[in-house]
């Protein structure tokens, strides 16, 4: 549980900051917006931008390929689905999956606090047993005023298009 505080502590730090880019000057992957794209060859191997963050970036990072189902009907607030063409809160975190089993990871969500919260709390709300449908009800009421428009992540049970 202290573990657990010490994210959200960490988190609600970065939330007060928004989306700033950090200075990524070493890095060959890096995207028209400043976003650096690594890839890895498995969920299990932690991109190397992370060392460049807080420990709980880290661990939120590590947590989100166990949580692609939920964090997939996420909509992330802080306007990444304009700006960069984000879907969903996975986005924020992952680029893609590759046909090898590994990932590219974006360190978009580790320089953004509504991307760590929203990432954070849906978790979290999953593993109290929080169903899909309220922990998005929840995401949209928390962030509907004040933030950026949503990413367009349908609603849980929709069909996407």
């Amino acid at each position: 549980m202290k573990k657990a505080r010490f994210v959200l502590a960490a988190v609600m730090l970065f939330l007060f900051s928004g989306c700033q880019g950090t200075e990524e000057s070493h890095h060959s992957h890096t995207n028209e917006l400043g976003d650096v794209r690594e890839a890895t060859a498995s969920p299990d191997s932690m991109p190397e931008f992370l060392t460049h963050y807080a420990e709980p970036i880290g661990e939120i990072y590590a947590l989100v390929p166990s949580y692609q189902s939920v964090l997939e009907q996420m909509p992330c607030y802080c306007g990444c689905g304009e700006s960069a063409g984000h879907r969903s809160s996975y986005d924020c975190f992952i680029y893609e999956h590759q046909a090898d089993g590994g990932l590219v990871w974006d360190d978009h969500g580790a320089k953004c606090g509504v991307c760590l919260e929203i990432a954070h709390l849906s978790i979290e709300l999953h593993d109290r047993g929080v169903s899909i449908s309220e922990i998005r009800q929840f995401v949209d009421e928390r962030y509907e005023e004040g933030f950026a428009k949503p990413t367009p992540t349908p609603q849980p049970g929709a069909a996407a298009s």
